[in-house]
């Protein structure tokens, strides 16, 4: 006779590795979730505190537009050049390129960047403040530690 309950080891395994790989991914999912709502925290509270009227999107960025700028546009594969300075939420400043500014390709920086310089045309002012998610997440780099938010003034100078 067949026990009813009896499970084959190979089952067995598959279930309990299952189960496990789905509560790594919870737990994953969570820490995600509550270092996006700190970061969250960290960037309204300084807006706040600044007073500071910032625009949101569903990724997490903040941004700012002093002044839109009226040459061209960019797209998230654009090669720009851009003045920046780059701080942490106690002003303090960690980079900053000459006035002459700095030129990559939008697809080879950090995500905030990617995603929103392209709010600006040629010209154009603000600041962009990013989630450390969308920054260098939970490794940070150099001098940066991980989990970082992350300031950024800019000024598009060129759509190259």
């Amino acid at each position: 006779m067949i026990d009813a309950f009896f499970i084959p080891t190979n089952l067995m395994k598959f279930l309990v590795f299952s189960f496990l790989f789905l509560s790594l991914i919870s737990c994953d999912k969570q820490k995600i979730e509550k270092r996006a709502r700190k970061d969250d925290t960290t960037i309204t509270n300084y807006l706040k505190q600044q007073g500071i009227s910032a625009q949101s999107t569903e990724s997490g960025l903040y941004y700012t537009i002093t002044e839109q700028g009226t040459g061209a546009s960019c797209n998230n594969n654009s090669d720009v050049r851009v003045y920046y300075k780059g701080y942490y939420d106690n002003n303090e400043v960690f980079q900053e390129s000459d006035a002459s500014g700095i030129s990559f390709n939008l697809q080879n920086v950090i995500k905030g960047w990617t995603e929103g310089i392209p709010f600006f045309k040629e010209g154009g002012k603000g600041t962009l403040y990013i989630p450390s998610s969308l920054a260098y997440g939970p490794t940070g780099r150099g001098d940066i530690a991980p989990n970082t938010v992350l300031f950024f003034d800019i000024e598009l100078l060129e759509v190259l």
